[in-house]
């Protein structure tokens, strides 16, 4: 059986992460259902006793969330419109004891294709705060994956934050999957939005991003050109078209075939737009 540590604090963590290789452990709803059977042969770093990590805050020109910030945590806590989506995907992630339990940063640590949170936070151009003896470095969410359980985190670096940058004006978020059933399922495809309007709910700024559908969650920057610009209501459904998800290299599975996924993406993609710009476009 491997070493097991639990640090009280940021310091020790990273004091332990320079001295070797060691297995991080935040919600733990990954790496123990994939290791049942058998006691765990890795040394682990627990890091749930270090409470700072645990914030959801708002610092003014952007929100930070903490590495130990569960779903259920963002689900409850105060924060505007922008973050819908993200909401949106934490009420699909497991039963409510995983949402108990799961972080926001494990989800992306854990870099699954089909991860839900990646396409939400992809879409709230967020980042990611890492953080060494060295010190600290802040990488683009879009950079940091790689590819399937694949990232740029290196052993002696531990993911203490996403960082999300606050608009310049009115933004709403959104966020729709499509699973075999309609509640503890794995992605199939998942589609994830972002919009920040003008004074004239003109798109002044529109984001959107694709998971399950590459071996990381994808941006879509030609189709967030077009729709720039676009008065901001249902019509926006209309503007998705075959040649904005050429990006998209899905795979057949036991969930769905590759020709399946690229179909669903641009459905449910089109009916994100339209129904996040027809509720932010009447807003008022």
């Amino acid at each position: 059986m491997g070493e097991y540590l639990r640090p009280k604090t940021l310091t020790a963590a990273l004091e332990a992460l320079a001295e070797r290789p060691l297995r991080v452990l935040a919600g733990g709803t990954d790496h123990y259902p994939a290791r049942l059977g058998g006691l765990p042969d890795e040394d682990l770093l627990d890091i749930t006793a270090i409470k700072p990590l645990r914030l959801i805050e708002d610092k003014g020109d952007h929100w930070r969330i903490g590495a130990l910030a569960t779903w259920s945590e963002v689900l409850d806590a105060d924060l505007p419109p922008l973050f819908d989506g993200l909401k949106a995907a934490a009420r699909e992630i497991g039963g409510r004891q995983i949402q108990n339990a799961a972080t926001v940063a494990g989800n992306l640590c854990n870099a699954s294709p089909a991860a839900d949170g990646a396409p939400c936070l992809l879409s709230l151009d967020a980042a990611v705060e890492l953080t060494s003896r060295a010190g600290k470095v802040v990488v683009p969410l879009a950079n940091f994956l790689r590819g399937n359980r694949d990232t740029v985190r290196k052993p002696d670096q531990l993911m203490t934050a996403i960082v999300v940058p606050r608009p310049k004006g009115e933004a709403a978020g959104a966020f729709v999957k499509l699973g075999a059933r309609a509640y503890l399922v794995i992605s199939i495809v998942s589609v994830a939005a972002a919009f920040e309007i003008d004074m004239r709910r003109r798109l002044r700024v529109a984001r959107v991003a694709i998971g399950s559908c590459a071996p990381t969650a994808l941006r879509l920057p030609a189709l967030e050109q077009a729709l720039r610009g676009k008065a901001c209501d249902g019509a926006l459904a209309e503007v998705p078209a075959p040649s904005h998800f050429e990006a998209l290299v899905p795979i057949d599975d036991v969930r769905a075939s590759a020709a399946y996924r690229r179909d669903a993406a641009i459905t449910l993609t089109r009916r994100l737009l339209g129904e996040l710009g027809a509720g932010l476009g009447g807003a008022r």
